[in-house]
């Protein structure tokens, strides 16, 4: 929580030293219709996350169970360490950096420098520092998907949706179905069959490949001013 505050308030220091704005600029009002975008975000990963976990059951020949030890307490602690490091996260990659970059320099490159360093950051956060195909892929597919949620954002006016967008998959594949770092969570899934290392590639590419048509193609465009430095 510290480190959000800390991301917050240098955000704020820069949007005001650089643009004269403040914190809202990246989109916190009007409330009621952040919201919407929000849940807009939230349902259209969750639900694409629930896809994959389907198919994935198919594929083991498997089912999966309700974890009948889990308590609203753990869920609870679940889903608010989900929303802080998507919170954390957001603000770094979508919130006042991207702003002023979008402002500064025009949405396609701020965009793509956006993706770009969200995709490196993975390499660090997943530990894969020196393996080359793994860095690959895992740039390929995590710098798309911060190429669609940063235009989320740039779209909207607004980090609302991004969030939505990340806490929905990471929600639905941490909590829900005890995927991530975080132990057993809602659902459990019991097979013995591997998965052969194709059907990564549907979360890592095709997913964010899906979420980035459906922001290109359903979202009106933004507004923003571009104030371009000579």
């Amino acid at each position: 929580m510290i480190g959000i505050l800390v991301v917050i308030a240098l955000s704020w220091v820069l949007l005001y030293v650089l643009e004269r704005k403040n914190i809202l600029a990246l989109g916190i009002l009007p409330v009621l219709k952040r919201i919407k975008q929000f849940l807009f975000g939230f349902l259209i990963t969750c639900v694409l996350c629930i896809c994959v976990e389907i198919l994935e059951s198919i594929l083991r020949s498997s089912e999966w169970f309700l974890n009948k030890s889990i308590s609203g307490v753990t869920i609870l602690n679940m889903f608010f360490w989900d929303l802080r490091s998507v919170i954390f996260e957001e603000l770094i990659f979508r919130g006042a950096l991207l702003y002023i970059l979008i402002k500064r320099i025009g949405p396609s490159k701020a965009i793509l420098i956006s993706a770009v360093s969200f995709g490196i950051y993975h390499w660090f956060s997943y530990g894969i520092i020196g393996n080359i195909l793994p860095m690959i892929v895992v740039l390929m597919g995590t710098g798309l998907m911060g190429y669609a949620w940063a235009l989320a954002f740039h779209k909207t006016n607004s980090i609302a949706m991004p969030v939505g967008l990340h806490l929905g998959w990471n929600f639905t594949f941490n909590t829900v179905f005890s995927k991530g770092p975080l132990g057993d969570g809602i659902f459990l899934l019991k097979s013995e069959i591997l998965l052969p290392d194709w059907f990564s590639l549907i979360g890592l590419l095709i997913v964010p490949l899906i979420v980035l048509l459906i922001v290109k193609y359903t979202l009106p465009n933004s507004e923003i001013e571009v104030v371009k430095i000579s």
